[in-house]
């Protein structure tokens, strides 16, 4: 089948899939790439060609699911993508004869077209179905971080700094100031809506705020926007990291993510009587979350790397707690009323599996709904400077030191591992426990320059 007339050829399918076709013709698509995330949150694609696009909606697209970490044995190797039409856009980048090329974001099926349970996006989509069921919506406003370095002349990435800049800095200290114009307007011809962008505190230290969605299309428009500000580091000679911490003494990347929880009246997190605008709700939902943090984080802050960043100091959250005024722990009300209501979890970082990680945080907080869980008073002190007496005093645990602990935590709370799924609590600890050990065996540059002619 050509690309012309798809849609008047399409049979069966839906309203939304016909209309991909159309746009298909209409913007002269030639190749399509179908998404998907395995469990450590790294994209993969097949690409096939625009005519495909309606045997891919009906039947799904074959793939080789042992070949993928995290997926099935060689033994059960044949899995189904099946494109979501919903997450259809055309790529910003055409060829010399004006085609273009885009993207679906796919769930995986089982042989017998049955969701795959160790698929990271459809894990996602149980936990919302979940909250669904409990008469919710979740929305969430991720604020991902990331540095831009340059390349050496073998055209390798290097910790060099793209720029001098800090935070919320002009040019000319802030040279990437039009880089980041131009990621901002790719992520609109991808239908992103973007509220903010500035440098942050770290030289080639960047944010990009994009406007908040539902659980699942925030996870989707994450895996989008780090593979869109790749490529246009890319094109303009530089390396985008989302690694946590790239250089040590310097404030490490965070992902902090804004959410509330609607129902049939508006904003369930809303209550305008309370000193802090949140509903009893909001309180219980919190308290999940912070009963479960030691649990979740190793979902939420998955390398080894993290955990060079989850120290005091640097502004990023150690210590499970909640406040208004204070950056140091774990969960932030922000000034807002209303429909704006909400809270903000500071500790993910921007490494995450998206679908993964705001799957194990909503379903801590959902449970906490389900036992009224309290999340204690708010602690508006400097906890950076508490002694541990003092932190004993108000109850103030924290979160995991390393991957390793993170992990263990992980495997001890059933909250998790049963929102997670067996398949996916055992292959993605089994990936962290090995890489945990990869590290503890590693001998670093720091340890050689401190020891070596010393011992």
């Amino acid at each position: 089948m050509t690309t012309g007339n798809l849609a008047d050829e399409a049979d069966g399918l839906t309203e939304a899939e016909e209309a991909v076709l159309e746009e298909i013709e209409e913007e002269n698509v030639k190749f399509v790439r179908l998404q998907f995330t395995d469990i450590t949150g790294t994209v993969k694609n097949v690409s096939i060609p625009a005519g495909q696009v309606e045997k891919a909606f009906k039947e799904g697209i074959w793939f080789d699911g042992s070949s993928i970490e995290g997926f099935v044995r060689i033994q059960e190797s044949d899995m189904r993508l099946e494109p979501d039409p919903e997450t259809f856009a055309v790529l910003p980048w055409r060829t010399d004869d004006n085609a273009a090329s885009a993207r679906l974001i796919c769930d995986v099926a089982n042989t017998d077209g049955t969701p795959f349970e160790g698929g990271p996006r459809q894990v996602l989509k149980s936990v919302i179905e979940r909250a669904e069921s409990m008469g919710y919506e979740i929305s969430i406003g991720p604020e991902p971080e990331f540095f831009l370095f340059e390349k050496d002349e073998h055209g390798k990435a290097t910790t060099n700094p793209h720029d001098s800049g800090g935070y919320f800095d002009l040019a000319p200290k802030d040279l990437a100031s039009d880089v980041r114009r131009e990621i901002i307007f790719t992520l609109e011809d991808m239908g992103f809506e973007i509220e903010a962008s500035h440098h942050e505190v770290a030289e080639g230290q960047h944010e990009i705020n994009f406007k908040y969605d539902d659980a699942l299309g925030t996870a989707d428009n994450i895996a989008t926007f780090r593979a869109v500000v790749r490529a246009v580091a890319e094109q303009h000679d530089l390396h985008a990291t989302f690694m946590p911490k790239p250089i040590g003494e310097i404030n490490g990347s965070g992902m902090h993510s804004h959410i509330s929880l609607f129902d049939e009246d508006g904003n369930a997190f809303a209550d305008d009587d309370d000193e802090f605008n949140l509903s009893e709700l909001a309180y219980n939902f919190m308290g999940g979350v912070l009963n479960h943090a030691q649990a979740f984080t190793a979902v939420t802050n998955p390398t080894v790397n993290s955990y060079k960043r989850l120290v005091p100091g640097y502004e990023a959250p150690v210590y499970i707690a909640w406040s208004d005024v204070n950056r140091s722990a774990l969960i932030r009300v922000p000034d807002a009323a209303g429909t704006s209501a909400r809270f903000e979890i500071r500790s993910p970082d921007p490494s995450c599996n998206p679908y993964l990680a705001y799957a194990a945080v909503i379903s801590a907080g959902l449970e906490g709904i389900e036992n009224d869980a309290d999340p204690g008073d708010p602690v508006r002190e400097d906890i950076y400077e508490f002694d541990d007496e003092k932190r004993e005093e108000y109850g103030i645990e924290t979160l995991p030191p390393n991957l390793g602990a993170a992990v263990d935590a992980l495997e001890e709370d059933e909250v998790i591992t049963e929102a997670l799924g067996d398949h996916v609590s055992e292959k993605f600890a089994e990936a962290k426990n090995a890489d945990y050990a990869d590290y503890k065996t590693h001998v670093s540059s720091w340890e050689e320059e401190k020891y070596l002619e010393k011992f």
